[in-house]
């Protein structure tokens, strides 16, 4: 009889546009559906990787649903930030995340994954907006995991969810971590991105 995979809530962040849904659904169902309507409130996923299942909540990017956001990130074990690479402001608004995440009393930092993720690195040379250095700064400054990630081609993304899922603390099978979790400030890791 096999045992309940350990379980993770994930929670996916970042303004309209970005690619979220697009990412869920390339590491969930293996393929880019670029008709994909925007998120209203949030959307959940589940799937299993590495041995663990990962309890996916997708939420709205647009402005009007930011409040709700806390309700789907509160104990939340990974959050995943995704900005656009080919739109500078979506950077901004990704730290924007960073920042709410760390002020909420719902999430805790100290003890969450967090994972950067520069979505859409198949664009062109002159479609990049966001250099490369620019989301790795943030995310080497601030102690986070970085990635590169198409959604579109899928480069990038189950490397990103396997990271995520070597960087999780203990897990119980029931949800959530028991005390050992990791404090992102301390991993010490850098995941070097790269595409465009």
């Amino acid at each position: 009889m096999s045992q309940d995979p350990r379980t993770a809530k994930v929670v996916v962040l970042g303004r309209s546009g970005v690619g979220k849904t697009c990412l869920a659904v390339r590491l969930i169902e293996g393929h880019f559906d670029n008709s994909e309507m925007p998120t209203i409130g949030a959307a959940f996923r589940q799937t299993e990787l590495d041995g663990v299942r990962l309890d996916i909540w997708d939420t709205a990017g647009q402005e009007r649903y930011q409040a709700i956001a806390p309700l789907y990130y509160r104990g939340a074990n990974v959050a995943v930030i995704v900005y656009d690479v080919t739109n500078k402001e979506s950077l901004s608004k990704a730290k924007e995340w960073y920042t709410k995440l760390q002020e909420e009393d719902a999430v805790d930092p100290e003890s969450v994954v967090v994972a950067i993720a520069g979505n859409k690195c198949d664009c062109t040379a002159e479609e990049r907006m966001v250099p490369l250095k620019l989301g790795e700064s943030f995310a080497q400054n601030n102690g986070l995991l970085h990635f590169e990630t198409s959604a579109k081609t899928g480069q990038g993304v189950v490397e990103m969810f396997s990271a995520i899922v070597k960087n999780l603390p203990a897990l119980d099978s029931a949800g959530g971590a028991d005390d050992g979790r990791v404090n992102v400030g301390d991993k010490g890791k850098k995941k070097k991105g790269g595409c465009c």
